[in-house]
């Protein structure tokens, strides 16, 4: 069997005293706090979100009947799929090892899973047909930003906005913000924090994330995203699993790390894309 955890692959945790492991670091899960959250119960792997429109209350006359508005929503299916990634860890690399080896596989592949679930919501970002900013190849601008905003509020998208890019991608707004009054005493508290901290923060009413797992295209494009939490959905049929299985003739264990769920964009004015260049310099 091919891809298992044996003696020789962790040969590094073969001391007597072992500092703490330095884990090749996932991001952790930003895009799930950012969206809307469904769960799927009751059998089957999909739900179906209603999507209502926008009605209009109207001035009426004293004594006059008001006339019928028919509500008639429209839908979405968000369907799950599973994820998943395994290992199979065997008991001469586990007895040799002092460190707990299972329980760090574990991390690793819980962070792998939420990296999978961000990368699959950042996916979404190309199926918003508002497009703002200059496109690929150019850099983003804070102006992009305020049009962003601007689209939602003309859309009517219920706030708060968030705004999702690759750290590349939003370089060139944290330069701006702290050369525009270069060499000024009049610097805004937000130049001040992306000077000290390189956090971006809220511009436009927009709250700023930086997510390596916006994916970057092979021309050093980024496609992020500004957009309402009603924008985009997260269905959870099953959240993340870790479990192991015992495999007695290869003296080991199976390590497996699993998840059921599906993503699906909700109200497409409810969000805008931003293709910018994701080559800072």
């Amino acid at each position: 069997m091919s891809n298992e955890t044996t003696s020789s692959t962790i040969s590094e945790l073969y001391t007597e005293i072992v500092a703490e492991a330095l884990f090749v670091a996932n991001e952790q899960s930003i895009m799930r706090n950012l969206v809307k959250n469904y769960t799927i119960v009751g059998g089957g792997k999909s739900v179906e979100v209603p999507i209502y429109s926008a009605v209009s209350a109207s001035a009426v006359a004293e004594a006059t009947d008001l006339s019928n508005t028919a509500v008639n929503p429209s839908s979405v299916t968000i369907t799950a799929s599973e994820v998943g990634i395994m290992t199979t860890l065997t008991d001469l690399a586990r007895n040799s090892a002092s460190r707990n080896v299972a329980g760090d596989i574990g991390r690793l592949f819980g962070e792998a899973i939420a990296k999978k679930i961000d990368a699959d919501l950042c996916a979404l970002f190309t199926g918003f047909s508002t497009q703002k900013g200059g496109g690929a190849g150019v850099e983003l601008t804070i102006q992009d930003l305020f049009e962003a905003g601007t689209e939602l509020r003309t859309n009517n998208a219920p706030q708060t906005y968030y705004g999702v890019f690759h750290p590349k991608q939003i370089f060139n707004v944290k330069k701006a913000l702290t050369n525009t009054f270069a060499g000024s005493a009049n610097i805004p508290d937000l130049g001040n924090d992306a000077l000290r901290n390189g956090f971006v923060g809220q511009i436009a009413g927009i709250q700023i994330f930086e997510s390596s797992n916006v994916s970057v295209d092979g021309s050093d494009d980024s496609i992020g995203g500004v957009f309402s939490q009603d924008a985009l959905g997260l269905a959870m049929m099953q959240d993340l699993k870790i479990e192991s299985q015992r495999d007695a003739s290869l003296r080991a264990d199976e390590i497996v790390a699993t998840a059921v769920y599906g993503v699906a964009e909700l109200h497409d004015s409810y969000g805008v894309k931003l293709t910018a260049d994701s080559l800072a310099n």
